[in-house]
């Protein structure tokens, strides 16, 4: 089984979107989205500074503009061999937004203008205090968890293979620089704010009234949701479960569980890839992957979908298998 998945905040580095604009169409689609939400979506992702991006109103629509035009290249890629298929879709973090585009619970556009306004609240209420997030690396993950907790830290992402991501102040960061857990390593998050914690409760009403506006549609491919890994077809409780997820930590170690219960055999990440396959590469080292991150690796990435893509077959809501089917 083939499953998709979007990365998150973080990702982004400057200049990654200049290859994709290389190929047709891509330049026209980003413009009349950037009209759509009123950001530059082209200029950002090709001239944009590093600290330009790192800010979350950007970010986060670059993210999922990447994902989706590199989710449509693959998915026009088929159309030499026929059309293949893939079991599940997942996001983590604002990568959901670009799942649920995705599996057809919103349209493209619809995707961005909630990841607008969800980046603006974000960065809104991460500038009431100064905040952040920090890769712990390593250690015991229960240890590492109860050592965040005594700092008044929170593990915000429980991204699996010994990777957990605290989140909370600058000066909680700070000590746990100087007071690192057990067998464990610190690394800083390119970031700017405590994300999926108690610091974004403020945005959670600005998304919610967002998505009110939306009829969410049912998934044609089944989602994986970052709250507890279920598998999900109901689009209206998907997007109801990314709303609160800003608040609320990343469960991405059980969305792995589901997708390794579900029998996935490969994993393709979508541009900007690279973050998600390396926790694959560690937690499912048995599961064949591929990374979207320029159009260079398209032809790659078909095969592998090629070869891993399911003949028929979309798991229901409650993982069985049923008889639909979608194309990537």
């Amino acid at each position: 089984m083939l499953v998709l998945v979007a990365p998150g905040q973080g990702a982004q580095t400057p200049g990654f979107l200049s290859p994709w604009l290389e190929l047709p169409g891509v330049a026209d689609r980003l413009g009349a989205w950037s009209d759509a939400i009123e950001l530059d979506l082209v200029h950002f992702g090709t001239e944009g500074t590093a600290e330009e991006i790192l800010d979350t109103s950007v970010a986060q629509p670059l993210l999922v503009a990447a994902g989706l035009i590199s989710a449509r290249a693959l998915r026009e890629s088929d159309e030499s061999s026929g059309p293949v298929r893939i079991g599940a879709v997942a996001g983590h973090s604002v990568g959901e937004l670009t799942a649920a585009a995705v599996a057809g619970v919103l349209s493209e556009e619809e995707a961005l203008r909630v990841v607008r306004r969800r980046g603006l609240a974000m960065a809104e209420a991460a500038a009431k205090v100064r905040t952040g997030m920090a890769a712990v690396l390593g250690g015991d993950q229960d240890e590492v968890v109860a050592h965040l907790e005594k700092l008044g830290l929170t593990p915000a992402n429980v991204n699996g293979a010994g990777q957990i991501v605290a989140a909370g102040t600058v000066e909680q960061l700070e000590a746990l620089k100087a007071d690192k857990p057990a067998g464990a390593r610190v690394v800083a998050v390119k970031v700017a704010g405590a994300f999926h914690t108690e610091h974004m409760a403020p945005a959670v009403e600005s998304l919610r009234q967002a998505v009110e506006e939306l009829s969410p549609r049912p998934a044609s491919i089944p989602l994986v949701s970052n709250r507890d890994g279920r598998l999900l077809t109901d689009g209206a409780e998907f997007i109801e479960r990314l709303v609160a997820q800003v608040a609320n930590p990343v469960r991405w170690d059980l969305c792995m569980e589901t997708f390794a219960a579900q029998g996935a055999t490969a994993l393709i990440e979508l541009c900007p890839a690279g973050t998600l396959a390396g926790i694959a590469r560690r937690a499912m080292p048995e599961v064949a992957r591929g990374t979207l991150k320029t159009p260079a690796d398209l032809a790659a990435a078909h095969a592998l979908a090629v070869e891993h893509g399911i003949e028929d077959g979309t798991a229901g809501q409650d993982g069985a298998v049923g008889q639909e089917g979608t194309t990537v």
